[in-house]
């Protein structure tokens, strides 16, 4: 799989899990229906299924998608939850989105 179509479907994945996690916490924080919960479930078992997708072992993979769920994150932050990030935030997602791509770009060790 190459690195873009990796890259994309790590963002699916993330979206995946933040909304599976944003949910209850509107139920839970903010008083909306518990009905929530449902969309909630479904969302999360179609992070999990994303994460199946990957070609490559599943350690790799969840060490990967940390990165890119970080950058995920604060661009919730921002069109979500109208938080502007910081300056630190961006670097953070810079620094993480660069490990992301040596741990998936990296050479493989015959077995």
């Amino acid at each position: 799989m190459d690195l873009l179509k990796t890259f994309a479907l790590f963002v699916a994945t993330a979206l995946a899990e933040i909304v599976g996690c944003f949910l209850p916490y509107l139920w839970l924080r903010q008083g909306h229906s518990a009905w929530l919960l449902l969309p909630a479930a479904l969302s999360l078992a179609l992070f999990a299924w994303l994460l199946t997708l990957h070609p490559t072992a599943a350690g790799r993979v969840y060490a990967a998608y940390g990165g890119v769920y970080i950058g995920v994150a604060v661009l919730w932050l921002w069109a979500v939850d109208k938080v502007q990030p910081s300056v630190t935030d961006w670097v953070g997602v810079g620094v993480s989105l660069l490990g992301m791509f040596i741990v998936m770009a990296g050479p493989r060790l015959a077995r």
